[in-house]
């Protein structure tokens, strides 16, 4: 299944939350009425799958996944001793597409993604293609040479300076992974149990 590229107010309104990382008045007005010609019309109570299928939806816009990734990284998970809603939430904010956007670096986990896609992204000083890459303890993310000047990132840099998520630490324009997320360290927008469950099915 190819990754979704078309407007993603669509895909907000899909699962009724703004999962984007940006917002507009446009967007907030229209929130809770679900895209198409008969949008206001489908109100309807959802089923227990139903309500699985919408966390699992979510999950999938906010990290930019296509399905088969969330499948595995969730079945991988279920195997291994722990608490297993933040051992995915931990695999998920430590793709290095995703930290690249914690950190500051990009506006949007989108910017990120090509970010990383078109070699920008160095990780020990070594080159990462792959925005799926995990990033382990004490990693250190840098930026390449040839992106210093690009206007996305010079404005990402401005309007993102500030704190960073306490599992990180930002040094100008590098950062590290110095401990594993946590769910408390973050404002998680769906529902984790709700996905486990409907992986498990």
């Amino acid at each position: 299944m190819a990754r979704y590229t078309g407007p993603k107010h669509k895909l907000a309104r899909k699962v009724g939350v703004n999962l984007l990382d940006k917002t507009s008045n446009s967007l907030q007005r229209r929130l809770n009425v679900p895209p198409g010609v008969h949008g206001k019309k489908r109100k309807r109570r959802l089923s227990e799958y139903g309500l699985q299928m919408k966390e699992k939806q979510k999950a999938k816009i906010t990290y930019g996944l296509l399905e088969k990734q969330l499948k595995n990284l969730v079945k991988a998970v279920q195997t291994k001793k722990g608490e297993t809603g933040e051992m995915i939430l931990s695999l998920l904010e430590t793709r290095l597409d995703n930290m690249v956007y914690r950190l500051g670096f990009a506006k949007t986990r989108m910017n990120a993604r090509q970010f990383v896609s078109h070699g920008h992204i160095l990780v020990n000083g070594k080159k990462v293609t792959i925005p799926s890459f995990q990033v382990k303890i004490d990693s250190e993310i840098t930026i390449a040479e040839k992106i210093k000047q690009n206007p996305q990132f010079l404005s990402a840099m401005e309007e993102k300076e500030g704190n960073v998520l306490p599992f990180l630490k930002k040094n100008k324009l590098s950062g590290k992974l110095v401990r594993m997320p946590k769910k408390d360290d973050l404002e998680i927008p769906f529902d984790m149990q709700l996905i486990i469950e409907y992986y498990s099915r």
